[in-house]
């Protein structure tokens, strides 16, 4: 537990349906799915590094063993900080789409954050962000090709490229919850007021690091297009009902001007 003094007060949890809970580790959500009691789990992204215990103790109070798998949304610094300690851990296989692999498996980075964009100090110092990728070796597979989400039934993941190619949304087609990761946000994550105060409004992609705005706008308007009831997204709150619907419609009918900046390395 060597992390959790230095931790402790930097989490909050949010309980968007009985069976979807999230983890705020510092400025970014950690997703558990699954019924709480269960056996059969998955941990969606692992959050920033340092908060392993804070996962671990969450997941002990919440489910009576290890998660079936662990998927991330995509590899970004903020979204793997504790996998390969939790995987060290738990034992668990851990999940991405193939486009990802490359930024898993040391065998590329990510292109560098750009602060010129959507104002804000969280844009501002952005290029202090890590942009290397980790390796998970031969811990991490690629995602079922039919769409399904290994441990998790019901749930299928989604293509959500733009934030980096190989991002991933998971959708439950029944009841109609989405876990969106960085594909669109619950806050302004380029402003540090924003994000201290967690002021939920929908906005798009993090702006520094997103590197392909054609293929985001693609990503947000599907995701707009199933109409989720309930949305926990990677930053912010969740959301859900009208305001999640209206707020979602708006961003992908306005991509263009909400979320893309005038300028930029990747505009």
């Amino acid at each position: 537990m060597a992390n959790h003094l230095f931790t402790e007060g930097m989490t909050a949890n949010e309980e968007a349906a009985p069976d979807l809970l999230s983890l705020r580790t510092l400025f970014v959500n950690v997703c558990f799915i699954g019924e709480p009691g269960s056996r059969s789990w998955v941990l969606v992204d692992t959050g920033m590094a340092g908060f392993t215990d804070s996962i671990i103790r969450l997941a002990e109070e919440r489910f009576t063993g290890p998660p079936v798998a662990i998927v991330l949304t995509h590899g970004h610094f903020d979204h793997v900080g504790s996998v390969i300690e939790l995987v060290q851990h738990w034992g668990t296989p851990v999940y991405a789409h193939p486009l990802e692999l490359p930024y898993l498996t040391g065998m590329k980075d990510y292109q560098k954050p750009d602060p010129s964009v959507g104002g804000g100090l969280m844009s501002g110092i952005s290029f202090l962000y890590p942009n290397d990728a980790i390796d998970l070796d031969d811990r991490i597979t690629s995602l079922p090709q039919d769409g399904s989400v290994p441990g998790a039934p019901g749930w299928k993941w989604l293509h959500t490229p733009g934030h980096t190619p190989g991002h991933v949304s998971l959708f439950h087609e029944r009841r109609r919850l989405m876990v969106a990761g960085d594909a669109f946000i619950t806050v302004k994550q380029e402003s540090a007021l924003a994000v201290l105060l967690q002021e939920k409004e929908i906005h798009g992609p993090p702006a520094y690091f997103t590197t392909d705005w054609q293929a985001a706008q693609r990503s947000v308007k599907m995701l707009a297009g199933l109409k989720p009831a309930i949305a926990v997204t990677g930053h912010g709150h969740f959301m859900q009902g009208t305001e999640l619907t209206d707020q979602l419609e708006k961003l992908a009918g306005n991509f263009e001007h909400m979320a893309v900046s005038k300028q930029g390395r990747y505009v």
